[in-house]
C-alpha cells in the first residue's frame, strides 16, 4: 500500500473520530486503460470533502454528486461500475474504452481502520475482508500478498507496508538515490557509521539506522518489500551488509562497483561461506545500462532496476554470468 492510500485511511480515521460520516471507495477491477490500479482508495466525507483518488477527477466529481443526492445513505456496501459504454467511458475520462469497478462502503465501526494502520506501521501484511451483505470488516494476518478479489459475498484485499530501501553509505550518490526513491514512494533508510558523511541529510526524507551495516540489516528484518543497496565502495562496510542481506528475504540486494570489483566481492563472500545461491542474488554492478556517469544518472539507473525487480519485470539487459564465482566454487 503506497503512502497515498495510507493517507486515505489516516484521514478516514481522523474524520470518524471527529464524528463525521465517511464512505470509502476501493478500486477492485479494471479493464482496458484505467487511471488507478486495483486496491486504490478514496475517502468521501459527508460534506463532500475528498481524500485520495480513483480516477483522473471525473469519477470523483460524480461520486460527490451522488453523495449529495443521498445515494450512499445505505448501510450495505455497493458495487459501482463506470465505463460500460463508450459514451460513459468518454464522460468519465476513461481512455480506450476502459472500465472501472469500485466497492463503496460506509465506515461505521472505525476500529478496523485503526487496527489496519497499526499493522502497516509495524511493517506487517494484513488481510481486509468486507462482508457485502452486512458491511462488517474483518482484519487478519497474512504472510503473502495476493490480488484484490471480489465475489458475491465479500471483498478481499491485502494491505501492506510501504516498500523500503536501505542504503549502506551516506555519500553523495546516496543523497541522489534517497531523493529519487522518496519521490517513488519508498521509505528510505540509511546506515553509515562514519559521522563525517552525515552532512547534507538534514532536509532529506530518510531515517538513519544506527550501528554497523550488518547490525542495521538485522535490525530492520528485511522482507519481500525491502531492498538493500551497498554504496560506500568500502568492502569493510559493504560486505558486512551483504553478508546478512543476501540471506534475507529482501527482494533486491545490490552493490556499487565495476564488474571486476563485484567479481572480487563475490569471491570474498564465497570464502566467507555465503551459499552460492545467495551470492548469485547480488545485483552488481547495480543498475540498468543507460550509459550513466554522473551521480544523478547512476541513481536513476539503480532505481530503474529496483523498480523493475519490484514490479516483476525480467532484466533482459543484465550483466555477464557469474563465471568468476562459479570457477572459485
Amino acid at each position: 500500500m503506497d503512502s497515498v492510500d495510507q493517507e486515505v485511511l489516516r484521514k478516514t480515521l481522523a474524520w470518524r473520530r471527529e464524528g463525521r460520516g465517511v464512505s470509502l471507495f476501493t478500486v477492485v477491477q479494471t479493464w482496458g486503460s484505467s487511471p488507478r490500479p486495483p486496491g486504490a482508495m478514496l475517502a468521501l466525507r459527508d460534506d463532500g470533502q475528498v481524500c485520495g483518488s480513483v480516477s483522473g477527477g471525473c469519477i470523483e466529481d460524480d461520486l460527490i454528486a451522488r453523495l449529495h443526492a443521498g445515494q450512499f445513505a445505505g448501510a450495505r456496501p455497493e458495487v459501482i461500475t463506470y465505463g460500460v459504454s463508450g459514451d460513459e467511458a468518454a464522460r468519465f475520462g476513461l481512455p480506450c474504452g476502459g472500465t472501472l469497478r469500485l466497492v463503496q462502503e460506509r465506515v461505521a465501526d472505525w476500529r478496523w481502520v485503526e487496527q489496519l494502520l497499526q499493522r502497516c506501521d509495524g511493517h506487517e501484511l494484513a488481510l481486509r475482508e468486507l462482508d457485502l451483505a452486512t458491511g462488517e470488516v474483518r482484519i487478519s494476518s497474512t504472510t503473502r500478498d495476493e490480488p484484490v478479489a471480489l465475489d458475491q459475498q465479500r471483498l478481499r484485499l491485502v494491505h501492506g507496508p510501504r516498500w523500503r530501501l536501505l542504503l549502506i553509505g551516506a555519500g553523495q550518490l546516496s543523497l541522489y538515490v534517497a531523493d529519487m526513491a522518496a519521490m517513488l514512494d519508498f521509505e528510505v533508510l540509511v546506515c553509515d557509521p562514519r559521522e563525517e558523511f552525515r552532512q547534507g541529510w538534514e532536509t532529506r526524507q530518510a531515517r538513519f539506522i544506527p550501528g554497523m551495516p550488518d547490525d542495521a540489516v538485522l535490525s530492520i528484518r528485511p522482507d519481500e518489500r525491502t531492498a538493500v543497496v551497498a554504496l560506500t565502495h568500502d568492502p569493510r562496510l559493504d560486505d558486512l551488509a551483504l553478508l546478512t542481506a543476501l540471506q534475507s528475504d529482501a527482494f533486491y540486494v545490490g552493490a556499487l562497483g565495476s564488474l571486476r570489483n563485484n567479481d572480487r566481492r563475490r569471491e570474498r563472500l564465497l570464502q566467507l561461506e555465503v551459499p552460492l545461491a545467495a551470492i548469485n542474488r547480488l545485483h552488481g554492478p547495480i543498475g540498468l545500462h543507460i550509459g550513466s556517469h554522473t551521480p544523478p544518472e547512476i541513481a536513476l539507473s539503480l532505481l530503474a532496476e529496483v523498480v523493475a525487480v519490484k514490479n516483476g519485470i525480467a532484466l533482459t539487459q543484465k550483466k555477464r554470468a557469474l563465471v568468476a564465482v562459479e570457477q572459485v566454487a
